[in-house]
């Protein structure tokens, strides 16, 4: 064999991950890192959506007759439009290494998470699918955000 074929080896003689296979590992850390920068970003975007229809168009969304939880449509429409401008940024913060915004996008998420659940009454199906989302994102920081660098731009 030549040296090209035969796998790296450390000073134990055991066999460890060879460069290729590490940039390998790294890019599909740094891939999730991707992910979860660009669905915060859209989650934000749908957030600010959600907020301004809540906002300016009262008959959109269907409530029962005991209402939302804790608060007005109105007050959500200012809650979900503040916390979706917020992920917006964080997740550009996100896509460019800065480590305040893992902290910062797992917060957001987490409370988009508890937001949708008190507002599934008006919207049901919609906050599921956020609610997933925002759990997808959570995880996908938490296991995969450890890169110091990302090396992303």
């Amino acid at each position: 064999m030549t040296d090209h074929t035969q796998p790296w080896t450390g000073s134990t003689g055991a066999r460890t991950p060879s460069p290729p296979e590490r940039a390998v590992a790294r890019s599909r850390r740094v891939g999730w890192i991707w992910f979860a920068a660009a669905i915060t970003v859209l989650a934000g975007l749908f957030n600010v959506v959600e907020g301004l229809v809540a906002l300016f168009d009262r008959d959109y969304y269907v409530l029962g007759p005991s209402g939302l939880l804790v608060f007005t449509l109105n007050g959500w429409g200012w809650i979900h439009l503040i916390v979706g401008g917020l992920a917006v940024l964080a997740g550009i913060a996100l896509s460019t290494g800065a480590q305040w915004a893992r902290v910062v996008t797992i917060a957001l998420a987490g409370f988009n998470a508890l937001a949708q659940l008190t507002f599934l009454s008006a919207y049901p199906y919609w906050g599921i699918v956020v609610i997933a989302l925002d759990v997808l994102v959570i995880w996908a920081v938490i296991v995969h955000g450890d890169e110091s660098t990302y090396e992303i731009w």
